[in-house]
């Protein structure tokens, strides 16, 4: 493949874009790969589409090694199969809904579920069709409230989703381990720094599943590490160690305080401190009980419930990990203290929320026999030795408070765990049969009894994955792709109009014959330096620079990302470079 940048549809930009808010963003717009068509929808130019196309065939060649076969479904879709499963309610506004000229609703596919399952139940009626996985890469459509960040949050996106059906749940294991593995050998051969990290099933529903998260400031994902063993997770899904339960009875009654304008912690802990209350001066954040008030509405529900959670004052309260938990239910702060006075602002405790039927759930801290100073539930007045199990009882526990450096492994508990961010760029799930026992799909077992399939989901966002490389793959004059996914293995670039031009088409006419992938720049009416500077923009793993050494029969060859120039002569270039692109493809850099 020969392109030509002086007929290349290509228009690269000297200055970042006002809108573009992440590295990725700002240089693929700047190095011509796409342009932004609509908020949240991107066109891919020549060479996006060619980097496009050499992650998507990566992704679609290890699916086909491990004997995922590859389908297409319907981009839109009926409503019905997602009413079936509930999901078009626990979508909510997430999904793009229309309806056709007779009335009839769909949806715009956000994943294939459903059709997969209805798919499957259509072909196969034996266990001796078992185990079927299939897969397919297609666009697909989510209404992001704020798209952002370019191809990282958008609302059009090109995903491989694969769904794997077994018989039983060791084989669901085998497959889930298979697209792991596989999973792992396509970031690896995408040149993706990535780490595996437990996750939270969301709307997939199920009973595990995990993240593959390439490490960058600007993602959206936290997640943590252990620096004693091999522990990870999303921060959603790290859990918290309680301590072992007291007794409750064993401690002195309760005692309420007047604590005039100390509505913070921070202002709490001091007074107390001050006034020794309950005869302590020890006391820090850690001792007192927040009560954080947030509104959750479930899909479909008119109205939103009040919901309080109690956690340590020395936390915040995650709101990304409270909607983790309440999922697919929403959550919001709450905000409307005048239409409930039982709950007084800046006082409020846990002792009579029962009275009131509202709902308390704790963090894992908050355990029977553990005593707090909390909110009076009156203003100005706070109480001590506030005993959980005795003076309240909480309706369960939640996940909420933020995680921190430094917080004891989950896992090891001798740990520390360490904090990253990260783009997500895989997801696998083991569902179950919360799909099969939705359409009802059986078959007819070897003993002769129903048996109804298990089923994981698998899925890739194939368009992020550009946009992580890219997030990874940059200095600041460009971005550099790793040689897998690079538009073209060589770019050559005619630093004269005269013999320089005829050589650089020469040898790029001879590359290609070879086998390799050959962006020219042979325009004539930029400078040199112009050239130069698009080229590292550009970012193709190796340009030959045709110049004044022309004519003693060398020319210059340039390492983007090592920044390494060598002069060579032009006799054997051709050899040498399709060497050096085989050794890249095949070392994977």
């Amino acid at each position: 493949m020969l392109l030509r940048m002086s007929t290349l549809l290509l228009r690269t930009l000297r200055e970042d874009p006002a809108d573009a808010e992440v590295p990725s963003h700002r240089l693929l717009l700047r190095a011509g790969y796409v342009r932004r068509a609509a908020p949240g929808g991107y066109t891919w130019l020549p060479l996006g589409k060619l980097v496009l196309e050499r992650v998507t065939e990566i992704v679609r060649s290890e699916m086909a090694a491990i004997g995922d076969q590859e389908v297409y479904f319907p981009a839109l879709l009926p409503a019905e199969p997602y009413r079936t499963s509930g999901r078009w309610t626990e979508y909510g506004d997430d999904i793009f809904t229309l309806a056709d000229r007779k009335g009839a609703e769909h949806l715009l596919a956000p994943t294939h579920e459903e059709m997969a399952a209805l798919l499957v139940k259509d072909l196969f009626t034996s266990y001796r069709d078992f185990p079927v996985t299939l897969f397919q890469i297609q666009t697909k459509f989510r209404d992001e409230a704020r798209p952002r960040a370019g191809l990282l949050r958008g609302r059009e996106f090109l995903m491989k989703d694969a769904y794997s059906f077994d018989l039983d749940q060791a084989g669901l294991q085998r497959a889930y381990d298979r697209h792991r593995a596989a999973y792992q050998k396509i970031f690896t051969r995408l040149g993706l720094d990535f780490t595996v990290v437990h996750a939270m099933s969301g709307a997939m529903g199920g009973s595990a599943s995990e993240e593959f998260l390439a490490a960058t400031q600007v993602g959206e994902d936290t997640f943590v590490g252990c620096t004693a063993c091999d522990y990870a997770a999303n921060t959603e899904a790290v859990v918290t160690r309680a301590p072992d339960a007291g007794d409750p009875d064993a401690h002195p009654a309760t005692e309420v305080h007047d604590t005039p304008e100390t509505p913070t912690i921070a202002s709490l802990v001091e007074l107390a401190n001050a006034r020794a209350l309950a005869g302590r001066t020890d006391w820090t954040a850690a001792d007192t009980l927040k009560n954080v008030v947030l509104t959750v509405r479930r899909p479909g529900a008119e109205q939103a419930e009040l919901l309080v959670i109690g956690l340590p004052g020395d936390r915040e309260a995650d709101l990304k990990r409270v909607e983790a938990a309440v999922h697919p239910a929403t959550v919001a702060v709450f905000d409307d203290w005048p239409a409930h006075p039982e709950l007084v602002r800046g006082y409020l405790g846990p002792q009579l929320l029962a009275k009131y039927d509202v709902r308390y759930l704790v963090d894992p801290r908050v355990v029977p026999g553990t005593t707090w100073l909390t909110g009076a539930n009156e203003p100005g007045r706070h109480a001590t030795n506030v005993v959980c199990g005795r003076d309240f009882t909480p309706d369960g526990t939640i996940e909420a408070a933020e995680v921190r450096p430094g917080d004891p492994c989950p896992a090891c508990g001798d740990g520390e765990l360490t904090m990253r961010r990260g783009i997500e760029v895989g997801h696998i799930f083991q569902l179950g049969r919360r799909f099969t026992d939705a359409f009802a799909v059986d078959v007819l077992g070897p003993q002769g009894k129903p048996v109804r399939p298990t089923m994981g989901c698998y899925g890739i966002g194939v368009s992020r994955a550009v946009a992580a490389v890219a997030e990874q793959h940059h200095d600041d004059r460009g971005l550099v792709w790793p040689a897998a996914v690079a538009p073209c293995d060589v770019h050559l670039i005619a630093a004269g109009k005269g013999p320089q031009l005829d050589a650089a088409l020469d040898l790029g006419g001879r590359l290609a014959t070879a086998g390799l992938r050959v962006l020219v720049d042979d325009r004539t009416h930029v400078s040199a330096g112009v050239k130069f500077a698009d080229a590292e923009l550009i970012g193709i793993p190796r340009a030959v620079v045709v110049g004044r050494r022309l004519a003693e029969g060398y020319v210059e060859l340039r390492d983007r990302a090592t920044g390494e120039r060598t002069e060579l002569p032009v006799d054997g270039l051709v050899d040498r470079l399709l060497d050096e692109v085989a050794r890249a493809r095949r070392d994977g850099v």
